[in-house]
């Protein structure tokens, strides 16, 4: 049997969500200590975290969790008693976290230097990247886990196929390329976040020719160019596509980032009052 990390490792690794839980609080006679795991997905759990009906009710709530694919964390408080079959007495409190729900779906265009720079950045954050290029001899030999990589003499072709909400990075070499990827980004107008590697005269260009294709303003506004964080001032690839990154994460830290906080909240909340005391210091 997988212990949970080699488990929580391999299902990651074939893009299968799964649900971590974890014993965050041991009142009395437990089972297991604080900091026991399992993980359970779909259709298999490993580990254990005491196993009777406690166990049992926790893989209810996790693929409950899975079947609804929400993100939030979530805690549970039991009472070992009667009520749950078991006979130690104590209470436990579980906190319940989903793992591999993709959290944004990243289009690449373009495997030149700052390409290969961002993907190993963008590649390291919840989400599924799509690396797009005509060139397969600019894709480096060894490419990230969580990227797919995708050689379309046609790139633009590929816009198409994105899922909804996706995030659309134009980095390619070719400015007419860039452009055509441009417009049919702007067409379908329903991404997360569009950035246009370039400078503020070549966006002045670009909106130039968007417009004498009949685009509205206030679409082309959509558009990021120069894209990333302004502060960063550096020319190097690895400048710019951590610039970059940091732009990406502020953007989808608007739609995911705000579970921290509820669930360290509702943490503090399950604490017995002397717990409580001595989390505030």
């Amino acid at each position: 049997m997988y212990n949970w990390i080699d488990a929580l490792a391999d299902l990651q690794s074939r893009g299968e969500p799964c649900v971590l839980v974890t014993i965050i609080e041991e009142l009395g006679s437990t089972p297991r200590n604080a900091g026991s795991k399992m993980v359970i997905s779909a259709t298999q759990a490993f580990d254990t975290i005491g196993g009777g009906h406690l166990e049992y009710k926790a893989m209810q709530i996790a693929r409950d969790l899975l079947a609804s694919g929400k993100q939030d964390t979530h805690l549970e408080r039991f009472n070992l008693g009667a009520s749950l079959g078991q006979c130690c007495g104590g209470a436990t409190v579980l906190l319940f976290e989903p793992m591999g729900q993709v959290q944004a779906q990243i289009a690449v265009f373009g495997a030149g230097h700052v390409g290969r720079a961002l993907v190993p950045l963008l590649a390291s954050l919840p989400c599924r990247v799509r690396w797009i290029d005509s060139r397969d001899d600019e894709f480096p030999e060894q490419i990230p886990h969580g990227v797919r990589k995708i050689v379309s003499e046609e790139p633009v072709d590929e816009i198409d196929d994105l899922p909804a909400g996706s995030y659309c990075i134009v980095m390619t070499h070719n400015h007419q390329l860039d452009l055509e990827l441009t417009a049919a980004i702007l067409k379908r107008n329903d991404f997360a976040y569009f950035g246009l590697i370039g400078s503020k005269t070549k966006r002045v260009k670009f909106e130039h020719r968007l417009r004498d294709r009949g685009f509205d303003n206030s679409v082309v506004q959509r558009m990021r160019c120069p894209m990333g964080i302004g502060e960063v001032k550096g020319k190097l690839p690895v400048e710019i596509a951590i610039s970059i990154a940091g732009e990406i994460i502020a953007t989808y830290n608007a739609n995911f980032g705000q579970q921290t906080a509820s669930a360290g909240s509702s943490i503090a909340k399950l604490l017995p009052a002397s717990r409580r005391s001595q989390a505030s210091h």
